[in-house]
């Protein structure tokens, strides 16, 4: 059991990182930044990266559709926005709520996404032609962050109320309120499996329950500072999480324990998440650097991965400092552009489901 790595570093925001994900094919990563830009950074090795223009205050929140088509942004300036994650940048935007929009969410089949925002609702739409489907409204405070589950029925929020809500997505009943925090709820995020949650509090904490038994797990109380953000590692059994006390920390859900303390960033981290095979993760940090991880401690779960991936590139622990193509070009993507992508994207899931 090896460590987990440093293996690239990317310097290109002006600003403190907000949110940072990993396409399908971890071929590009995305993140968002309080300076108001979105870059798309390259995997590959002398690459160009991206900054994508076009919002008007800060982004708090980016993610990859789950084909990797689509790349979805919120801001403070109260809009979405869809971009193409190319050269072209085009994009799509849509004025999604009267507050800061902090969270953005595709469901795992790529046609819906779930919003959440300091007007304390949450919002669900199309994603073709963004049409507003309906708003859950019970939080009394704002909403940091509302996720889909995996199987797509139920959606988990996190708010400033101090409560994590899991709601019925056909229905639109709030399930549960869970209250066990004893301060801000910043990030919600669902277990692979569907059956569990963990989120991150201004309490120092971490928590997991169980949405079957609406019932507390666990409870970490790992890092000395505010929790800003966590991530399930694919297999399920490991949770990486972010905080304000500059450390990442990466949690053995099975054995209940802290497993490893990483310092990487200069201050706050303010953003984690593992690649969708959970061979890296990357995280975003106040110090306007995102910073690429090497997994390295659970080759048992994705040896073949690894392996298929290792040939690839060699990183000898140089941190290559991409250079960054800055696209003005404030293109529109259109009804048709937007149609071709999910059309790819319903394409790429029927032919894994055959």
């Amino acid at each position: 059991m090896e460590d987990p790595s440093l293996e690239r570093h990317f310097k290109g925001h002006r600003d403190a990182v907000t949110s940072v994900d990993f396409s399908l094919n971890k071929k590009q990563l995305a993140s968002g930044s309080m300076d108001s830009c979105l870059m798309i950074w390259s995997m590959r090795p002398q690459m160009r990266a991206y900054r994508f223009v076009g919002h008007k205050d800060a982004v708090m929140c980016v993610q990859f559709s789950p084909s990797g088509h689509l790349v979805a942004s919120g801001s403070r300036d109260k809009t979405v926005r869809l971009w193409v994650p190319s050269v072209k940048g085009e994009s799509t935007v849509f004025k999604a709520h009267t507050a800061t929009v902090r969270s953005v969410h595709f469901s795992s089949d790529g046609q819906s996404l779930v919003t959440a925002s300091d007007d304390k609702t949450i919002k669900v739409w199309t994603v073709h032609r963004q049409k507003f489907l309906f708003s859950l409204s019970q939080h009394i405070n704002w909403v940091r962050c509302a996720k889909f589950s995996p199987d797509g029925r139920l959606i988990v929020s996190a708010s400033d109320d101090k409560t994590v809500k899991l709601w019925d997505k056909t229905s639109r009943e709030c399930i549960h309120s869970f209250c066990e925090h004893g301060g801000f709820v910043n990030h919600v995020e669902f277990h692979p499996s569907g059956t569990c949650i963990a989120a991150a509090g201004t309490d120092n904490t971490v928590k997991v329950w169980d949405v079957r038994m609406n019932r507390l797990l666990q409870h970490y109380q790992v890092h000395s500072a505010v929790v800003n953000s966590l991530s399930f590692h694919p297999s399920g059994n490991y949770l990486v999480t972010a905080s304000n006390d500059s450390t990442l920390k990466i949690l053995d859900l099975l054995e209940g324990r802290l497993l490893y303390t990483l310092h990487g960033h200069q201050g706050p981290a303010t953003c984690v998440a593992f690649s969708r095979t959970g061979d890296s993760f990357a995280s975003g940090g106040s110090d306007e650097q995102v910073m690429v991880w090497k997994t390295n401690f659970d080759a048992a779960d994705y040896g073949d991965v690894l392996k298929t991936q290792k040939s690839g590139t060699s990183v000898d622990g140089t941190h290559h400092n991409l250079t960054v193509s800055i696209l003005e070009q404030r293109l529109t993507l259109t009804e048709d552009k937007l149609k071709e992508c999910l059309e790819n994207q319903q394409k790429i899931i029927q032919n894994k489901v055959n």
